[in-house]
């Protein structure tokens, strides 16, 4: 599984993917299949979307206690907003989406993200 995830450009907020929106929940965002052909073409979408976000990329996501979670680290740390505090960023909101992704664990890298890097 996997989910198309960017920053937004006027405030660099973490953000995902909802059939055609920018959210900024992980827990709401659309998830696609390893083969499904509309994730290559959501991030072809958002790409023509220069002025709204930056760097849109599929980020590999697995079944995790409670719901779904990023696999890599540094994905589940976007995900959850700040972590310098547990009372700011949207894990201060909680809620099952935030739990799950608590409870996700392991350290994998993105295929996503290493292809984007590959790329440059």
């Amino acid at each position: 599984m996997k989910a198309l995830t960017a920053n937004r450009l006027i405030d660099g907020e973490v953000v995902f993917w909802q059939a055609g929106d920018w959210i900024e929940r992980f827990a709401e965002a659309q998830f696609f299949a390893d083969d499904d052909a509309a994730g290559p073409e959501a991030v072809e979408t958002a790409k023509a979307q220069p002025t709204v976000i930056v760097e849109p990329y599929l980020i590999d996501i697995v079944e995790a206690p409670g719901g779904f979670a990023p696999v890599s680290y540094r994905e589940r740390l976007r995900a959850l907003g700040p972590t310098n505090e547990p009372t700011h960023g949207k894990q201060a909101e909680g809620g099952a989406g935030v739990e799950a992704i608590l409870a996700a664990t392991g350290a994998a890298r993105s295929t996503g993200r290493v292809d984007l890097i590959r790329r440059k």
